[in-house]
């Protein structure tokens, strides 16, 4: 799948992410597998999932196109990032590799602008371009990036941690960038999911707030704290 069928397949849609971490209950390829079949009767357009294993088990449970990612570690650079960890998402049947484009160095020193070429080039796939800042993504942009979400939106010192999503990034990537936006982080509620749309994105993932139950009891057993 080309970066023109993706974008055509979610336009104006959600994207869910099925993901769960070694430290949670539901983790597992195959439980997020079922999560991914679920998101699609619920009506989902894409899902975005992380590691090899949960890749192929869920493009083997749906047929929706998959934003596939790698998180290699829990600090600094750890989305997808190095080429062999592209490579191992690509083998495992992703159609879209997501990467932080941050502006952090990487942990094997290779520039972005080697990496996405070398993606493109080799894989063949497009990119998504995870960035915290409009520099960052204007810069992914230019290095050949085929779509960008403000995914790490205060996760870096690149600007404040906000409450909910970056609506304020979101906007300056959407006004300014010429590739599309799809908006990313935080997106806890439907009426924040529209409001993205609303202001130009061109597709929306929701993840924690749809697929991580330990998350969602959290913050009903905060609220009535």
């Amino acid at each position: 799948m080309n970066a023109d069928a993706f974008l055509a397949a979610v336009k104006g849609k959600l994207i869910v992410s099925c993901q769960a971490l070694e430290d949670e209950p539901l983790h597992g390829a195959q439980i997020m597998a079922r999560m991914a079949v679920a998101a699609k009767i619920g009506g989902a357009a894409a899902i975005r999932a992380n590691s090899p294993a949960d890749i192929r088990a869920i493009k083997q449970a749906v047929d929706l196109p998959v934003i596939g990612l790698y998180k290699q570690g829990d600090c600094g650079v750890y989305i997808t990032p190095t080429f062999e960890a592209a490579a191992e998402i690509a083998a495992a049947g992703a159609d879209v590799i997501a990467l932080d484009c941050t502006n952090r160095p990487r942990p094997d020193g290779v520039s972005l602008v080697n990496l996405l070429g070398r993606i493109q080039r080799e894989l063949g796939l497009p990119t998504f371009a995870d960035v915290a800042s409009l520099p960052e993504a204007q810069a992914a942009a230019a290095a050949g990036a085929a779509m960008a979400g403000p995914t790490l939106a205060g996760y870096t010192d690149a600007r404040p941690t906000p409450d909910g999503p970056d609506f304020e990034l979101l906007a300056q990537m959407i006004d300014q960038l010429p590739i599309p936006v799809i908006a990313e982080g935080r997106v806890t509620s439907p009426e924040q999911a529209r409001r993205t749309l609303d202001l130009g994105a061109w597709a929306v993932v929701v993840g924690s707030a749809i697929t991580r139950p330990r998350a969602i009891t959290a913050r009903f057993v905060q609220a009535l704290q």
